[in-house]
Protein backbone atom coordinates (compact mmCIF):
# COMPACT_ATOMS: atom_id res chain seq x y z
CA UNK A 1 0.00 0.00 0.00
CA UNK A 2 1.23 3.47 -0.76
CA UNK A 3 0.21 6.72 0.86
CA UNK A 4 -0.78 9.78 -1.12
CA UNK A 5 -0.62 13.21 0.50
CA UNK A 6 -3.32 15.56 -0.67
CA UNK A 7 -2.45 19.20 -0.04
CA UNK A 8 -4.36 22.39 -0.67
CA UNK A 9 -2.18 25.49 -1.07
CA UNK A 10 -3.21 29.10 -0.62
CA UNK A 11 -1.92 32.55 -1.53
CA UNK A 12 -2.20 34.04 1.96
CA UNK A 13 0.44 31.88 3.65
CA UNK A 14 -2.13 29.69 5.41
CA UNK A 15 -0.90 26.33 6.60
CA UNK A 16 -1.32 23.62 4.04
CA UNK A 17 -3.72 20.87 5.03
CA UNK A 18 -2.29 17.46 4.22
CA UNK A 19 -4.74 14.68 5.09
CA UNK A 20 -3.26 11.26 4.50
CA UNK A 21 -5.29 8.95 2.29
CA UNK A 22 -3.98 5.41 2.05
CA UNK A 23 -4.62 4.13 -1.46
CA UNK A 24 -3.35 0.84 -2.86
CA UNK A 25 -0.86 1.29 -5.67
CA UNK A 26 -3.12 -0.55 -8.12
CA UNK A 27 -5.94 1.94 -7.52
CA UNK A 28 -3.54 4.86 -7.88
CA UNK A 29 -2.30 3.61 -11.23
CA UNK A 30 -5.79 2.77 -12.47
CA UNK A 31 -4.78 -0.83 -13.24
CA UNK A 32 -7.07 -2.65 -10.83
CA UNK A 33 -7.99 -6.29 -11.42
CA UNK A 34 -11.08 -7.83 -9.87
CA UNK A 35 -11.47 -11.47 -8.84
CA UNK A 36 -14.93 -12.84 -8.08
CA UNK A 37 -15.07 -15.85 -5.75
CA UNK A 38 -18.21 -18.00 -5.73
CA UNK A 39 -18.52 -21.13 -3.55
CA UNK A 40 -20.86 -23.72 -5.05
CA UNK A 41 -22.66 -26.89 -4.02
CA UNK A 42 -25.29 -28.22 -6.44
CA UNK A 43 -26.12 -24.83 -7.95
CA UNK A 44 -26.31 -25.77 -11.65
CA UNK A 45 -29.75 -24.26 -12.28
CA UNK A 46 -28.91 -21.05 -10.42
CA UNK A 47 -25.55 -20.53 -12.10
CA UNK A 48 -27.25 -20.74 -15.48
CA UNK A 49 -28.93 -17.46 -14.52
CA UNK A 50 -26.10 -15.86 -12.52
CA UNK A 51 -23.02 -16.33 -14.71
CA UNK A 52 -24.37 -14.56 -17.84
CA UNK A 53 -25.11 -11.44 -15.74
CA UNK A 54 -21.60 -10.92 -14.35
CA UNK A 55 -20.26 -7.45 -15.24
CA UNK A 56 -17.34 -7.14 -17.63
CA UNK A 57 -15.17 -5.60 -14.92
CA UNK A 58 -14.70 -9.07 -13.38
CA UNK A 59 -11.28 -10.12 -14.63
CA UNK A 60 -11.11 -13.49 -12.91
CA UNK A 61 -13.85 -15.90 -11.86
CA UNK A 62 -12.89 -18.37 -9.14
CA UNK A 63 -15.30 -21.22 -8.42
CA UNK A 64 -14.76 -23.39 -5.35
CA UNK A 65 -17.00 -26.44 -5.59
CA UNK A 66 -17.77 -28.64 -2.61
CA UNK A 67 -18.59 -31.83 -4.48
CA UNK A 68 -21.62 -30.99 -6.62
CA UNK A 69 -23.49 -33.88 -8.24
CA UNK A 70 -26.03 -31.95 -10.33
CA UNK A 71 -23.83 -30.89 -13.24
CA UNK A 72 -22.67 -27.60 -11.67
CA UNK A 73 -19.15 -27.89 -13.08
CA UNK A 74 -20.44 -28.67 -16.55
CA UNK A 75 -22.61 -25.54 -16.53
CA UNK A 76 -19.64 -23.43 -15.44
CA UNK A 77 -17.37 -24.83 -18.15
CA UNK A 78 -20.02 -24.21 -20.76
CA UNK A 79 -20.87 -20.63 -19.76
CA UNK A 80 -17.48 -19.50 -18.46
CA UNK A 81 -14.70 -21.62 -19.92
CA UNK A 82 -12.21 -19.09 -18.53
CA UNK A 83 -13.26 -19.75 -14.93
CA UNK A 84 -10.74 -21.12 -12.46
CA UNK A 85 -12.44 -24.16 -10.90
CA UNK A 86 -11.22 -25.67 -7.64
CA UNK A 87 -12.77 -28.88 -6.37
CA UNK A 88 -12.59 -28.83 -2.58
CA UNK A 89 -13.53 -32.09 -0.81
CA UNK A 90 -14.00 -30.43 2.57
CA UNK A 91 -17.47 -29.07 3.21
CA UNK A 92 -18.23 -25.60 4.51
CA UNK A 93 -18.60 -22.11 3.08
CA UNK A 94 -15.77 -20.80 5.24
CA UNK A 95 -13.34 -23.40 3.94
CA UNK A 96 -14.42 -22.72 0.36
CA UNK A 97 -13.78 -18.99 0.73
CA UNK A 98 -10.34 -19.47 2.28
CA UNK A 99 -9.41 -21.74 -0.64
CA UNK A 100 -10.76 -19.14 -3.06
CA UNK A 101 -8.78 -16.35 -1.39
CA UNK A 102 -5.58 -18.34 -1.83
CA UNK A 103 -6.30 -19.04 -5.50
CA UNK A 104 -7.46 -15.57 -6.56
CA UNK A 105 -4.95 -13.27 -8.23
CA UNK A 106 -6.87 -9.97 -8.41
CA UNK A 107 -6.15 -6.72 -6.58
CA UNK A 108 -9.76 -6.69 -5.39
CA UNK A 109 -11.53 -9.82 -4.17
CA UNK A 110 -15.32 -10.01 -4.29
CA UNK A 111 -17.32 -12.82 -2.68
CA UNK A 112 -20.83 -13.64 -3.81
CA UNK A 113 -23.30 -16.51 -3.42
CA UNK A 114 -24.24 -18.76 -6.32
CA UNK A 115 -27.99 -19.00 -5.63
CA UNK A 116 -29.05 -15.82 -7.45
CA UNK A 117 -29.95 -13.91 -4.29
CA UNK A 118 -27.23 -11.29 -4.78
CA UNK A 119 -27.27 -8.86 -7.69
CA UNK A 120 -24.00 -9.02 -9.70
CA UNK A 121 -24.62 -5.45 -10.84
CA UNK A 122 -23.70 -4.30 -7.31
CA UNK A 123 -20.07 -5.28 -7.97
CA UNK A 124 -19.14 -1.96 -9.65
CA UNK A 125 -20.45 -0.11 -6.58
CA UNK A 126 -18.30 -2.23 -4.27
CA UNK A 127 -15.24 -1.61 -6.44
CA UNK A 128 -15.95 2.14 -6.58
CA UNK A 129 -16.08 2.30 -2.77
CA UNK A 130 -12.70 0.56 -2.54
CA UNK A 131 -11.17 2.84 -5.16
CA UNK A 132 -12.46 5.79 -3.13
CA UNK A 133 -10.38 4.74 -0.13
CA UNK A 134 -12.21 1.97 1.75
CA UNK A 135 -10.39 -1.22 2.75
CA UNK A 136 -13.58 -3.30 2.84
CA UNK A 137 -16.97 -2.76 1.22
CA UNK A 138 -19.81 -4.92 2.54
CA UNK A 139 -23.40 -5.23 1.48
CA UNK A 140 -26.25 -4.28 3.77
CA UNK A 141 -29.92 -5.06 3.43
CA UNK A 142 -30.87 -2.52 6.11
CA UNK A 143 -29.51 0.79 4.83
CA UNK A 144 -31.42 3.12 2.52
CA UNK A 145 -31.78 1.45 -0.86
CA UNK A 146 -31.23 -2.08 0.44
CA UNK A 147 -33.76 -4.74 1.31
CA UNK A 148 -34.65 -8.40 1.21
CA UNK A 149 -37.51 -10.54 -0.02
CA UNK A 150 -35.90 -13.65 1.42
CA UNK A 151 -35.48 -12.90 5.14
CA UNK A 152 -37.97 -14.54 7.48
CA UNK A 153 -39.08 -12.78 10.71
CA UNK A 154 -36.97 -15.20 12.76
CA UNK A 155 -33.84 -14.61 10.68
CA UNK A 156 -34.45 -10.86 10.74
CA UNK A 157 -34.68 -10.84 14.53
CA UNK A 158 -31.63 -13.08 14.86
CA UNK A 159 -29.57 -10.90 12.55
CA UNK A 160 -30.64 -7.80 14.48
CA UNK A 161 -29.63 -9.28 17.84
CA UNK A 162 -26.30 -10.58 16.53
CA UNK A 163 -25.52 -7.25 14.90
CA UNK A 164 -26.22 -5.47 18.20
CA UNK A 165 -23.99 -7.94 20.01
CA UNK A 166 -21.08 -7.19 17.67
CA UNK A 167 -21.60 -3.44 17.97
CA UNK A 168 -21.56 -3.69 21.77
CA UNK A 169 -18.53 -5.99 21.80
CA UNK A 170 -16.34 -4.56 19.06
CA UNK A 171 -17.83 -1.14 18.34
CA UNK A 172 -18.51 -0.03 14.80
CA UNK A 173 -21.82 0.83 13.19
CA UNK A 174 -22.77 -2.26 11.22
CA UNK A 175 -26.40 -2.42 10.18
CA UNK A 176 -26.23 -5.96 8.77
CA UNK A 177 -23.91 -8.63 10.14
CA UNK A 178 -25.01 -11.88 8.53
CA UNK A 179 -24.78 -10.96 4.86
CA UNK A 180 -21.91 -12.35 2.85
CA UNK A 181 -21.79 -10.03 -0.15
CA UNK A 182 -18.56 -8.07 0.22
CA UNK A 183 -15.32 -6.95 -1.43
CA UNK A 184 -11.89 -6.00 -0.14
CA UNK A 185 -8.33 -5.26 -1.24
CA UNK A 186 -5.83 -8.08 -1.39
CA UNK A 187 -3.63 -6.39 1.22
CA UNK A 188 -6.22 -7.07 3.97
CA UNK A 189 -6.13 -10.85 3.46
CA UNK A 190 -3.76 -11.44 6.42
CA UNK A 191 -6.49 -9.98 8.63
CA UNK A 192 -8.74 -12.90 7.68
CA UNK A 193 -6.32 -15.68 8.59
CA UNK A 194 -7.90 -18.18 10.91
CA UNK A 195 -10.66 -20.70 11.14
CA UNK A 196 -14.27 -20.21 10.07
CA UNK A 197 -15.71 -23.35 8.58
CA UNK A 198 -19.37 -22.72 7.82
CA UNK A 199 -21.80 -19.84 7.33
CA UNK A 200 -20.33 -18.10 10.37
CA UNK A 201 -17.53 -17.00 8.02
CA UNK A 202 -19.57 -13.88 7.20
CA UNK A 203 -19.51 -12.83 10.85
CA UNK A 204 -15.86 -13.83 11.09
CA UNK A 205 -14.86 -11.55 8.21
CA UNK A 206 -16.91 -8.62 9.49
CA UNK A 207 -15.64 -8.92 13.07
CA UNK A 208 -12.01 -9.21 11.95
CA UNK A 209 -12.51 -6.07 9.88
CA UNK A 210 -13.64 -4.15 12.96
CA UNK A 211 -10.97 -5.59 15.24
CA UNK A 212 -8.24 -4.59 12.79
CA UNK A 213 -9.53 -1.02 12.52
CA UNK A 214 -10.00 -1.25 8.75
CA UNK A 215 -12.01 1.35 6.87
CA UNK A 216 -15.31 -0.28 5.97
CA UNK A 217 -18.21 1.03 3.90
CA UNK A 218 -21.69 -0.50 3.81
CA UNK A 219 -23.28 -0.67 0.35
CA UNK A 220 -27.05 -0.87 -0.08
CA UNK A 221 -27.89 -4.29 -1.54
CA UNK A 222 -31.15 -6.07 -2.22
CA UNK A 223 -31.41 -9.78 -1.46
CA UNK A 224 -33.74 -11.82 -3.66
CA UNK A 225 -34.98 -15.34 -2.92
CA UNK A 226 -32.78 -18.10 -4.29
CA UNK A 227 -33.87 -19.02 -7.79
CA UNK A 228 -33.89 -22.80 -7.43
CA UNK A 229 -33.38 -25.33 -4.67
CA UNK A 230 -33.24 -25.12 -0.91
CA UNK A 231 -30.91 -22.99 1.17
CA UNK A 232 -28.03 -24.73 2.92
CA UNK A 233 -28.40 -22.31 5.84
CA UNK A 234 -29.71 -23.71 9.13
CA UNK A 235 -31.14 -20.81 11.12
CA UNK A 236 -30.63 -21.96 14.71
CA UNK A 237 -27.52 -24.12 14.43
CA UNK A 238 -25.73 -21.54 12.28
CA UNK A 239 -26.91 -18.80 14.65
CA UNK A 240 -25.20 -20.57 17.56
CA UNK A 241 -22.05 -20.90 15.45
CA UNK A 242 -22.14 -17.16 14.88
CA UNK A 243 -22.41 -16.56 18.64
CA UNK A 244 -19.43 -18.82 19.28
CA UNK A 245 -17.47 -16.96 16.62
CA UNK A 246 -18.20 -13.60 18.28
CA UNK A 247 -17.12 -14.95 21.69
CA UNK A 248 -13.97 -16.56 20.26
CA UNK A 249 -12.92 -13.39 18.44
CA UNK A 250 -13.52 -11.33 21.56
CA UNK A 251 -11.18 -13.61 23.51
CA UNK A 252 -8.62 -13.32 20.73
CA UNK A 253 -8.71 -9.52 20.90
CA UNK A 254 -8.36 -9.63 24.69
CA UNK A 255 -5.31 -11.90 24.48
CA UNK A 256 -3.78 -9.69 21.79
CA UNK A 257 -4.22 -6.61 23.98
CA UNK A 258 -2.62 -8.40 26.92
CA UNK A 259 0.30 -9.48 24.73
CA UNK A 260 0.89 -5.87 23.76
CA UNK A 261 0.93 -4.83 27.40
CA UNK A 262 -2.40 -3.04 27.24
CA UNK A 263 -4.08 -4.01 30.53
CA UNK A 264 -7.72 -3.62 31.29
CA UNK A 265 -8.52 -0.47 33.25
CA UNK A 266 -8.52 -1.15 37.02
CA UNK A 267 -9.90 0.80 39.93
CA UNK A 268 -7.35 3.12 41.52
CA UNK A 269 -7.20 3.61 45.31
CA UNK A 270 -7.52 7.25 46.31
CA UNK A 271 -6.71 8.44 49.86
CA UNK A 272 -9.41 10.73 51.14
CA UNK A 273 -8.78 12.89 54.23
CA UNK A 274 -11.89 13.68 56.21
CA UNK A 275 -11.57 17.03 57.97
CA UNK A 276 -13.42 17.75 61.26
CA UNK A 277 -16.30 20.15 60.94
CA UNK A 278 -15.43 23.81 61.53
CA UNK A 279 -17.43 25.32 64.44
CA UNK A 280 -19.82 28.02 63.37
CA UNK A 281 -19.85 31.31 65.34
CA UNK A 282 -23.13 33.21 65.28
CA UNK A 283 -23.15 36.92 66.18
CA UNK A 284 -26.38 38.34 67.56
CA UNK A 285 -27.07 42.04 67.15
CA UNK A 286 -28.83 43.69 70.12
CA UNK A 287 -30.08 47.18 69.33
CA UNK A 288 -29.24 49.88 71.88
CA UNK A 289 -32.19 51.89 73.39
CA UNK A 290 -32.52 55.42 72.20
CA UNK A 291 -32.29 58.47 74.53
CA UNK A 292 -36.05 58.96 74.52
CA UNK A 293 -36.69 55.36 75.53
CA UNK A 294 -34.04 55.54 78.31
CA UNK A 295 -35.67 58.73 79.78
CA UNK A 296 -39.11 57.13 79.67
CA UNK A 297 -37.78 54.04 81.49
CA UNK A 298 -36.23 56.15 84.25
CA UNK A 299 -39.54 57.95 84.97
Amino acid sequence: MSVIQLSAGSDNNEKERQPLVAVPAAARSGQVTVSLIIPTLNEAQNLAHVLPTLPDMVDELVIVDGGSTDGTLEVIRQLRPDAKIIEEPRRGKGIALQVGFAAAAGDILVIMDADGSMDPLDIPTFVAALNAGADVAKGSRFVQGGGSSDLTPVRTLGNYMLTKAVRMTFGGRYSDLCYGYMAFWRHVLPTFDGGAVGFEVETFLNVRTLAAGLRVVEIASFESPRIHGQSHLRTFSDGFRVLRTIARERRRVTRARAGLGVPRPVARTVNVQVLPPTPTVTTLYVPQPTEALRHEAEN
